[in-house]
């Protein structure tokens, strides 16, 4: 970590500052201050931001859990180290992003090991809901899905992926991430949600599906 943070520390971030990466900064000064209690606060604000980059990138739920927890452990292993506390929020995001990549390119590679085996006898104990043709129903909607709500603006797709990720979306995360007041993000995702109704309303493999 100490090699992608090389700038000195500006000391202004000891004030009030503005935004989710100055946030981060003056968590790690207070740390090193010995005042944990910005930190944890910033644990709070960023996790789900944090899940939602890892899920993005393929993530199984336990995965994005060890994941996230991992990048927080090794934020605090290195936060003597830092030398420009105003990349930390980067630093953050892009290692989750990398940890997610790589637990995800290993969990494809066992996955095709043992898919030929498992493939051969999963019938015998699946059950009725989960028999391959079932499964393939329920896969095929939710190609149908993803396949119009990646049709949707762009505005909608960030938006509605990212308050997928998470039960309790925090809207002022939502709104650090996206630029977003907090006011529009609920009358935002309906209108989403409303075109998303319509597109899936009209395409003939939803209703077949």
């Amino acid at each position: 970590m100490s090699d992608d943070l090389v700038e000195p520390v500006d000391t202004a971030l000891r004030g009030q500052g503005e935004g989710l990466a100055d946030q981060a900064a003056r968590a790690v000064l207070a740390y090193r201050d010995g005042d944990p209690a910005p930190l944890a606060a910033l644990v709070q604000v960023m996790t789900p931001l944090l899940w939602h980059t890892v899920r993005a990138q393929g993530a199984g739920t336990e995965q994005a859990q060890d994941i996230v927890q991992n990048v927080w452990l090794a934020l605090v292993r290195e936060i003597e180290t830092i030398r420009d506390p105003r990349a930390t929020l980067q630093w953050t995001l892009v290692t989750a992003k990398r940890a997610a990549w790589r637990a995800v390119r290993r969990s494809r590679e066992e996955a095709a090991r043992t898919d030929s085996d498992e493939a051969a006898t999963e019938w015998l104990t699946a059950p009725a809901d989960e028999l391959p043709d079932a499964r393939a129903v329920r896969d095929e909607r939710d190609r149908v899905l993803w396949d119009n709500v990646r049709s949707l603006p762009e505005r909608c797709r960030r938006l509605l992926g990212l308050v997928a990720m998470v039960d309790r979306p925090d809207y002022a995360v939502v709104s650090q991430a996206l630029g977003m007041p907090v006011g529009s993000i609920g009358p935002t995702r309906g209108r989403c949600l409303a075109k998303l109704r319509a597109a899936l309303a009209a395409d003939p493999s939803w209703s077949v599906s």
